[in-house]
């Protein structure tokens, strides 16, 4: 729905859309281990009962196996790695790959609907050519796996929004959560109460950001803007808008970093393609109209066929003034604990990989006429000249 309804405002004319390779297993092994990629590849809803002893150790209940489990995981595993490359190169200045974002995903566990952790491959993709990556997290759900997998070194700063108690999933992200060892201080978790509105958000998102980006210094932006945080999803309970969302991106790029923004979670589908369509908008610096195109799934917008939906006039917002002012000075406090933004010396630059051979063969076969083309004008292209030219994102210059 997200595709069809960037497509329908003719947003895809204003960047350049790429198909994403298929991660291979190796790449995703450069964070997950062997075993529990194993297990991806072979395990099937038909030959599931043959994994019994696997699933119970890889795959929580939230987290169940379907038909093409395995490709959909390379596939979106593939966007981020290949936005992460697109942004070392330069070849483009902020990245996006809605269909990524999995942010819960642990090394050897599957959890909350993530199977693998594109964030942290991308990010990963990223240290080599920035000394300093900072992931930011506005998804109602703490960012978790991404935390777990850098809270013991000062190259990453993890930072989330969310929820967090009245054993909400995940059930971690305390504000006294931050990092170990190399790490302690480098991970900021803001914890946050039920109803949390535009005007509460930003009171509390503003002033620490800023303090991030000053003592941090990053030199690189992963944004995970998971839309379950907005009013009326299904599985959240925060009352903001798409347009509250989308401020949050709208101040990250006035930083003019190479940014990687994915998605995340948001359950109530129809919103979620709003959000998303609106904050491509925003990236790319387009004003859209409220009432929408139409477009293959129009009839799920209904009944005001909107761009923008009014939020919660009843929920009550939980985020005291005291509340947010009490976990302001706590992060903040954090933060003043930091040293000065880390410094890393910087090997040679790697040489632009060269083509998989499972590329290699997808290239063959769209040279053989098995995929001579885009499905939709607009859908994608391949660029053939190396394997990180995939990817949709804004042009650079």
């Amino acid at each position: 729905m997200t595709h069809h309804l960037i497509l329908s405002y003719n947003l895809y004319k204003k960047m350049d859309v790429y198909r994403p390779h298929h991660a291979t297993d190796e790449e995703m092994m450069l964070f997950h281990s062997p075993e529990y990629i194993d297990f991806m590849r072979r395990v099937t809803p038909d030959t599931q009962q043959d994994f019994a002893k696997q699933l119970q150790r890889f795959n929580g209940e939230d987290c169940p196996v379907f038909d093409g489990l395995y490709d959909y995981c390379r596939i979106y595993t593939g966007g981020s790695i290949d936005g992460a490359m697109k942004l070392n190169h330069g070849i483009a200045d902020v990245a996006i790959n809605w269909a990524g974002g999995l942010h819960h995903a642990k090394r050897s566990e599957a959890s909350g609907f993530c199977y693998v952790n594109d964030i942290v491959l991308g990010i990963l993709e990223l240290l080599k050519y920035h000394p300093r990556v900072l992931y930011l997290d506005i998804d109602i759900h703490h960012g978790d796996g991404v935390e777990e997998a850098f809270c013991t070194t000062d190259r990453v700063m993890t930072v989330s929004f969310h929820k967090y108690g009245d054993y909400f999933f995940p059930g971690t992200g305390d504000v006294k959560d931050v990092g170990v060892k190399a790490g302690k201080y480098y991970s900021l978790n803001v914890p946050l109460k039920d109803g949390m509105n535009d005007e509460s958000y930003q009171r509390i998102f503003v002033p620490v950001m800023q303090k991030v980006m000053e003592i941090y210094q990053p030199t690189a932006l992963v944004l995970q803007c998971g839309s379950d945080s907005l009013s009326g999803d299904r599985l959240g309970c925060f009352n903001l808008s798409v347009r509250g969302h989308a401020e949050c991106v709208r101040r990250m790029l006035t930083y003019c970093l190479p940014t990687l923004i994915l998605g995340g979670g948001g359950y109530t589908i129809r919103n979620v393609a709003r959000c998303w369509t609106y904050e491509t908008a925003v990236v790319l610096g387009e004003e859209l109209e409220n009432e929408l195109p139409y477009n293959d799934y129009i009839a799920y917008y209904g009944p005001d066929f909107a761009l923008h939906f009014a939020t919660s006039a009843t929920m009550e917002n939980q985020n005291t003034r005291q509340y947010l002012e009490t976990i302001k000075q706590q992060v903040l406090e954090n933060l003043r604990l930091l040293q000065a933004a880390p410094g890393v010396p910087m090997e040679q630059m790697p040489d632009m990989l060269e083509p998989q051979p499972d590329v290699k063969a997808e290239d063959a076969a769209d040279q053989k006429g098995v995929r001579t083309g885009p499905e939709h004008p607009a859908e994608h292209y391949d660029d053939t000249n190396w394997r990180a030219n995939r990817i949709g994102g804004r042009r650079a210059g």
